[in-house]
Parts: C-alpha cells; sequence; structure tokens
C-alpha cells in the first residue's frame, strides 16, 4: 500500500511549481487533517448549469463539445464559479478510450452512446490499437493544459477514465443496456477473449491517465459504472485484476476506485494501491469504515435527494456529513448528478457540507 507521504508533493501542482490555493481535496485524499470536508460532484459539468447548455450549443453536439479543449475546458470551469466546489473534473467521456483504440461511437440525444461496429471476435481485437494518448487522445490533454492554467491553483483538477470492465461492456454490447447480457455472455462463453480485450483497455487506460497527470491532473477516479452488473465471483475475476494493474501502474497523484454497485467488494477495493473509494448511496457509511479502515471514502448522497425540499437536503447532508466523520472524506454524490437538477438544490448541497463538516 502506498504510503500518505509518496502523494504528499508528487502531484502535477508541486511539478508544475504551483501550490493551491485550496488543497482540501488532496489533503483528505491523503488522509492529512482538514478543516471541513472537501466536496465535488459528479457530472458537475453538465446539463444542470444553464451555462453548459449555450456552450454544448455553440460546440453544435456532446462529442463535438468534448473534443474541442477551448470549449471542454470552459465547461470544466463552471462548477468552480457558478457552485462553489473544492475541485474541477476534466470534461470529457469514458468512451474515447475505445474511440482512440479503433472504435468510434456516437452520441444519440436521449439514448447515450452507440457504437456503430462492436469488438465480436479474437480477429477484432487484433484489429484494435492500444491508445496512444498523446496523439489519438491529445484534445483532452490540451482542454487539462488550459484548465489548468484558467484554474491559475483555485482548487485541484480531478482527472478521470472507465475501468475496464465498465469499457468491455459498451466495446462488446455497442450500447447501454440495464443487464450487458451480451458483455456478461462473452465472461461465460470465451474468458480467453474477455481476458485479452480487457487487457488491451488496460494498457490503453494506464497510458491515458499517466498522460493526465503530465498534463496537470491533480488527482484520477477510475469510473467502474457497470461493476454491479457483475457477481462477486466475477468481479473477482473480470475486473478487480485489471483495476489492479491501473492502481499500481499510478502513484504519482492519488487515485479514486468508483465502483458502482459493488459493495460486495468494497473490502477488496480497499485493499487496492488507490488513495480513495468511491461509493455509491447502497454502502453505508459505518459498514464501509470497518471494511475500508485505511482509506479516504467519498460519497455518497442519493442524488435524488437533490428533488427534496432545502430543508430535507440539509437534514439528508447533516446525516451524511455525521455518518462518515470529517476526516479521510470527500463529500459528492452516490452517482452523478441528474441533468433535471435544479442548480439552487446542488448549492444547498454544497453548502450544507461546508456548513455541517466545519471542524
Amino acid at each position: 500500500m502506498l504510503g500518505q507521504d509518496q502523494f504528499s508533493k508528487s502531484s502535477s501542482s508541486y511539478l508544475c511549481g504551483m501550490k493551491l490555493k485550496n488543497d482540501l481535496l488532496l489533503r483528505a485524499a491523503r488522509g492529512e487533517q482538514v478543516e471541513r470536508t472537501p466536496v465535488w460532484m459528479m457530472r458537475q459539468a453538465g446539463r444542470i448549469l444553464a451555462e453548459y447548455r449555450a456552450v454544448r450549443a455553440q460546440a453544435g453536439s456532446f462529442i463535438k463539445l468534448a473534443t474541442n479543449p477551448e470549449l471542454a475546458a470552459e465547461v470544466t470551469l463552471q462548477p468552480v464559479d457558478l457552485l462553489g466546489v473544492d475541485a474541477a473534473i476534466i470534461f470529457s467521456d469514458i468512451l474515447v478510450v475505445p474511440e482512440a483504440m479503433g472504435l468510434p461511437y456516437e452520441m444519440e440525444e436521449n439514448r447515450g452512446p452507440v457504437f456503430p461496429n462492436i469488438v465480436q471476435t479474437h480477429r477484432d481485437i487484433e484489429k484494435l490499437r492500444v491508445a496512444d494518448a498523446q496523439t489519438d487522445l491529445a484534445y483532452v490533454l490540451d482542454a487539462i493544459k488550459i484548465v489548468k492554467r484558467d484554474l491559475n491553483g483555485r482548487v485541484p483538477l480531478i482527472g478521470f477514465a472507465g475501468a475496464p470492465f465498465t469499457i468491455f461492456c459498451y466495446m462488446t454490447e455497442g450500447r447501454g443496456s440495464k443487464t450487458f447480457s451480451v458483455a456478461k455472455k462473452a465472461l461465460y462463453t470465451d474468458p480467453v477473449f474477455s481476458h485479452k480485450l480487457l487487457q488491451k483497455i488496460t494498457d490503453s487506460t494506464i497510458g491515458y491517465l499517466k498522460a493526465q497527470v503530465v498534463a496537470g491532473a491533480d488527482l484520477l477516479q477510475l469510473f467502474d459504472s457497470w461493476a454491479g452488473v457483475l457477481s462477486p465471483q466475477q468481479y473477482r475475476e473480470f475486473s478487480l485484476p485489471y483495476i489492479k494493474q491501473i492502481c499500481d501502474s499510478i502513484s504519482e497523484v492519488p487515485l479514486t476506485v468508483f465502483a458502482k454497485g459493488a459493495f460486495f467488494a468494497r473490502h477488496d477495493i480497499g485493499a487496492l494501491n488507490c488513495a480513495v473509494v468511491g461509493l455509491d448511496w447502497n454502502m453505508d457509511a459505518r459498514e464501509s469504515r470497518v471494511l475500508i479502515p485505511n482509506k479516504t471514502l467519498q460519497g455518497n448522497l442519493d442524488p435524488c435527494v437533490l428533488y427534496a425540499d432545502y430543508a430535507q437536503i440539509r437534514t439528508e447532508v447533516k446525516n451524511m456529513t455525521h455518518a462518515f466523520g470529517t476526516q479521510r472524506y470527500i463529500a459528492n454524490l452516490g452517482h452523478g448528478v441528474y441533468p433535471d437538477t435544479n442548480p439552487d438544490k446542488v448549492r444547498c448541497f454544497i453548502e450544507a457540507v461546508k456548513e455541517f463538516s466545519a471542524v
């Protein structure tokens, strides 16, 4: 397990010679004392903000926005300026990795991502390349550099990627699914194929995350969004080993592993070489502290709480911060903020975290 001191001055902020004005997130990730809990939200740069919708309209589509470094940087900064979060997270998509490997996707309005072609055979895997982040994903790295410049040390910048199994789901299924039965079928019927594709995704992801650090990311998050469709045995065979490779490869900055739905794997994830474990709203705070005693925890308010009235939001946040405590904790939702959420309710959540977690 990596010690706290290995993260202490290795973040890109220090490597670039810039000391952060607000380093709460990094201190919490490293297990250092904080005067209050840092707070940010998954999908905070998105449709909840009218300012985001205006920039997206200017871009013409989600993919055009994500691949335009200047516009992606602009929407990345919006939550810092408009909501008061303690970190920015680069505006991008987990599916840029399969596209960089040679499998492009489209984003259909109200339906989500669609891959015109999918990976079905060993020959299909051989056609894929291990992504070269510096060339295939230069637009993301350029956006990170712009954001770092424009943040001017105000808050840390989070980079991210999808976990290999989650990317595998899209590459083999071709679109989102409630069950990902096509992807899971491959695990049972052709495990050799499955491991071969997972390894290629892993190799691409490691290079991509390392490039994000060089570009300026202060902390990284790995999203295993579809972890919950696997059984505990399948998760230990087809997801954890590849996440472990990624964790063992990233030592420059703290890394968060967020495996939605994998309540059964919390102890195993806690044993990985990561600094932070993200929790969804089905994972009890106190139970998770017992299962993961030596890591910083992140989460885990149900995003639907933000549909409630302001008083109830404050009550739920107070209960959450009391359950987690003020140290070794990063406040967040248990999944991404929903696009029809009132931004004022989001501000209420953020302000309540700051109020109730102050030491």
